[in-house]
């Protein structure tokens, strides 16, 4: 299935449109519109991290405080323990392992 690619025209001045000929030249891009993509993608990724970040420091600093200490932990693992007892897994005899 084709993806559908909009259009879009801009300036840029020369030493900017040098540097995409240039990447292109290079053959690190087949064209200026992949470069620009590209560019794109890597300010989406960055954006949606950011806002992670966002949304965890909010979390963080939502929630009722607490000192976690070594006596804190164990009764953590305590309570783990408790709600999701340890299970062996089932063995597989040797044939079905093949």
């Amino acid at each position: 299935m084709a993806t559908t690619m909009a259009t879009i025209n801009f300036s840029l001045p020369p030493p900017m449109k040098q540097f995409i000929e240039e990447q292109v030249s290079a053959g690190q891009y087949g064209t200026a519109s992949e470069f620009l993509r590209e560019l794109v993608r890597d300010r989406q990724k960055r954006a949606a991290q950011e806002k992670l970040e966002q949304q965890l420091l909010e979390g963080i600093n939502a929630g009722e405080q607490i000192t976690v200490t070594p006596q804190w932990w164990e009764d953590f693992q305590s309570r783990l323990e408790q709600k999701y007892p340890y299970q062996e897994a089932p063995s597989t005899p040797a044939k079905e392992r093949r």
